[in-house]
């Protein structure tokens, strides 16, 4: 049988080797860039750094305004550098190469630019620092409204840091504060899956110190893009006991779209969790594998060193938790997904919800949003005209509207559609999706967004909803590629 790939196309297996290449290209290519060049181009006058910094460490717009006094006063005006720019670092990623490259940043462009994210969180920038340049601004310093104008971010951390950093950036639009700065990204995780996804490399580059200022030049000047952000809405009856991740917020906010009713009876309280990703949603088997990964982590850090020894424990942690060896029938535990759940979707240019069934072989469904999944690979897949058009699917984008939803019979159906030699099941391309989830036999499932998992505890009477929409705003990145 006609493969649905593409013929020619490997991205997926050369993506194996992408994090080396990445890490040796880091040593090898680019032009010298002079530190002062750079310096000149990236940072900012120190009135506005100063008064940044105080308005941020007051938690007060007004209290950097004695660095603006003289300029008011008629003092000389500064001018704005060409491509202004601030950096957010998860000091704590990286291993030992955080604090190091936190030293490098602080060196090249000021130590007020660069924002350590266990001190200074994206939030109380956005609030606190951009707000005192939007009011200097307003007061007519024509430096701070340039540098508003033009401000660039780099995020250098893994997908999580980057995720919140994104997060926090969108609610500029919501306060209507445009324009929101374009952002770049430092690999520091141990997926780097967003980093991957705009040129940005899959891993920190050996020869890290030069890499450095060939990333910050590039962050200064390249072309800009969007990327889609997913709304997630997960309503379970209240009472039940949800340790939900650091992504994962209690909100008020509980009503599901109206479009489609709900089968059967409802629970007079419900309690209601919100988050947003950027990369995937996941549910089932992987999850779980990723839920026990992260505590085990969590009890032991001295086994996680890095992104290497990371992978190992994952891969071991894997086999483990039987999604290898255990035959799916053997324990109501281990069946597929089509035993508690039930998905609606909305595909492309359509308002009505569509029920879509659950293959019985699938033990993990994705909704994927970029091309690139666990460290690089790309499961769904580049398919043939053909195949698209034969499925009612569309060529995938990372800024089309649509998530793309495939499934993962076992460990060895996912390892062999990692390397390419098969494809995942593909289910779906949806513009929107809701989950039912009912639990019978099963206690509690695992779930997880953008790598952050949880344990999903599930009622035998009433059903949990896990809804996705995308935000009506698109985030705004850099291509370093």
């Amino acid at each position: 049988m006609d493969s649905p790939r593409s013929v020619g196309n490997d991205s997926s297996r050369t993506s194996q080797r992408s994090s080396v290449i990445d890490s040796i290209r880091g040593c090898t290519t680019g032009a010298r860039i002079p530190k002062e060049e750079l310096q000149k181009k990236i940072t900012m006058p120190q009135y506005l750094r100063l008064a940044m910094r105080e308005a941020i460490e007051s938690k007060d717009i007004n209290a950097g305004d004695r660095h603006y006094a003289p300029i008011a006063g008629g003092g000389q005006v500064s001018e704005p550098p060409e491509s202004p720019m601030v950096v957010f670092i998860n000091s704590r990623s990286g291993g030992r190469h955080g604090p190091e490259l936190k030293g490098r940043l602080q060196e090249l462009m000021s130590e007020e630019q660069v924002f350590d994210l266990s001190i200074v969180k994206p939030h109380e920038f956005i609030q606190y620092g951009l707000g005192c340049l939007e009011k200097l601004a307003g007061l007519g310093d024509s430096c701070s409204k340039e540098t508003r104008e033009k401000l660039r971010v780099v995020v250098a951390g893994g997908d999580g840091t980057v995720g919140w950093v994104l997060g926090s950036l969108g609610e500029l639009h919501k306060q209507g504060r445009d324009p929101v700065p374009p952002t770049a990204i430092i690999p520091l995780g141990t997926g780097n899956d967003l980093s991957r996804s705009f040129g940005w490399g899959g891993s920190f580059p050996f020869n890290w110190k030069s890499a450095v200022k060939r990333t910050l030049d590039r962050a200064s000047t390249g072309p800009t893009c969007r990327l889609d952000s997913w709304n997630l809405l997960v309503s379970m009856p209240a009472g039940e006991d949800l340790e939900a991740p650091h992504s994962l917020k209690a909100t008020e906010d509980c009503s599901l779209d109206q479009g489609l009713e709900v089968e059967g009876e409802l629970p007079e309280k419900v309690s209601c969790y919100q988050g947003v990703f950027y990369n995937y949603f996941s549910i089932g088997m992987d999850a779980q594998v990723a839920y026990g990964f992260h505590h085990l982590r969590n009890e032991k850090p001295y086994l996680a060193q890095g992104p290497l020894s990371n992978k190992l424990i994952y891969s071991g942690y894997t086999c483990k938790q039987g999604w290898f060896f255990t035959p799916c029938m053997s324990d109501p535990s281990l069946r597929g997904l089509k035993n508690i759940l039930r998905m609606h979707v909305k595909k492309v240019n359509c308002s009505e919800w569509e029920q879509i069934p659950i293959p019985s072989s699938v033990r993990a469904i994705v909704a994927l949003n970029l091309q690139n999944y666990a460290s690089g690979r790309n499961p769904w897949g580049n398919l043939k005209p053909e195949y698209l058009e034969k499925k009612g699917f569309v060529e995938a984008h990372v800024d089309d509207g649509l998530l793309e939803v495939f499934g993962l019979k076992q460990g060895w159906h996912a390892s062999f559609v990692m390397v390419d030699l098969i494809s995942a099941k593909h289910i779906a391309q949806a513009a929107a999706i809701r989950f039912e989830i009912r639990g019978g036999e099963w206690k509690e499932g695992y779930l997880q967004m953008d790598g952050e998992p949880w344990k999903q505890p599930m009622n035998k009477d009433y059903s949990t909803f896990v809804e996705i929409k995308r935000i009506p705003f698109q985030s705004v990145m850099i291509r370093g590629e």
